[in-house]
């Protein structure tokens, strides 16, 4: 049986011998409920492309279609036949090899819907997409060390969450630093931000912006902070990830979050085998980030300053440790 992106390289090496081509040539790939899927050629440029018909129901006029960073989604005319057609096209300096893989996830991220209708369809088409931006706009290359570890604490986070009693779909949708979230998470009436560290003596704290503590526009915000070890009998990334993805089966919505999330925040399973080293969760703290916590915010520092990073030391902070369980019920999540 032929892969997907067998089908649709060999669609785009038949169109690429069209000669005095003008326009779109395309050929129909694949049928997913009452969505067309076709490999296309946007002439002259011959720029891969896919096209998927959806209701004009399903996508709104005044829906924000994503762009940039190698490729953009546009409507396009196909044959007058009452429907809307967005073309997923490479960009003249994309990399073709990471678009063919972006075009086989999105297609396969469809795939896995049984019986999803034509607007649930456009949601998972775009949301994998808009992943996929993110993950192009963060370099589009395997996690760094210290992004690999930032991610283990942040999954961890998302499974205490979980357990805690958070529903699986509302819990992935809470995790929002995948998507340049202010916070890692938004939970109930305010947001969680969480910090993981190798080190056993100190708790050192990378701040990113003078946004990231501030809690202006959520209350309350805590600051979650997960000490790590590196150890035989731990858990890499991948492993968490295949957790995670087998505590969610069954539940089509929570699958689409998390592999949206996962691919945002630069996992892609391609790169699984990379992700070698093992951690164990040695501690959890979660403090409340209110007056008196170590922090620069855009009304305390000086004015002329916009824009700042800095570290803070957990262990050096004399506040009040809370269960995990106290500080959602204060959020408002369980």
């Amino acid at each position: 049986m032929a892969r997907p992106i067998d089908d649709i390289e060999l669609a785009w090496r038949s169109l690429r011998d069209s000669l005095d081509a003008s326009g779109w040539r395309s050929i129909s790939v694949a049928v997913i409920g009452s969505c067309a899927l076709r490999a296309g050629l946007s002439y002259p440029g011959k720029n891969e492309a896919l096209l998927a018909s959806f209701s004009s129901s399903a996508v709104p006029a005044t829906e924000k279609l994503p762009a940039g960073q190698g490729f953009d989604v546009a409507r396009v005319e196909q044959g007058g036949d009452g429907l809307t057609w967005l073309a997923l096209t490479r960009s003249a300096n994309g990399s073709l090899e990471l678009f063919a893989a972006m075009v086989v996830d999105v297609v396969h991220s469809m795939r896995i819907e049984p019986g999803a209708d034509d607007k649930r369809l456009a949601r998972v088409f775009l949301g994998r997409i808009r992943a996929w931006q993110e993950f192009m706009r963060k370099g589009a290359q395997p996690l760094s060390p210290e992004s690999e570890i930032g991610l283990v604490g942040e999954l961890t986070l998302l499974r205490a969450i979980v357990e805690a009693g958070v529903f699986m779909s509302a819990a992935i949708e809470s995790w929002v630093g995948p998507l340049d979230g202010v916070q890692d998470f938004e939970l109930g009436t305010g947001s969680l931000e969480v910090k993981t560290t190798l080190s056993a003596a100190g708790f050192p704290a990378k701040i990113g912006s003078l946004e990231q503590l501030d809690d202006s526009a959520r209350q309350p915000l805590f600051l979650a902070g997960a000490r790590m070890r590196q150890m035989e009998s731990g858990q890499n990334l991948s492993a968490l990830v295949a957790e995670i993805r087998y505590a969610a089966r069954g539940d089509a919505e929570a699958m689409r979050l998390l592999n949206e999330r996962l691919i945002a925040a630069g996992y892609l399973d391609a790169h699984a085998d990379l992700y070698v080293r093992r951690f164990a969760l040695v501690d959890a703290r979660f403090v409340e980030v209110k007056d008196g916590f170590p922090r620069l915010t855009q009304g305390s520092v000086p004015l002329g300053v916009t824009r700042a990073t800095y570290e803070i030391d957990l262990d050096k902070f004399a506040g009040t440790d809370v269960p995990a369980v106290d500080a959602l019920k204060r959020l408002g999540a369980v």
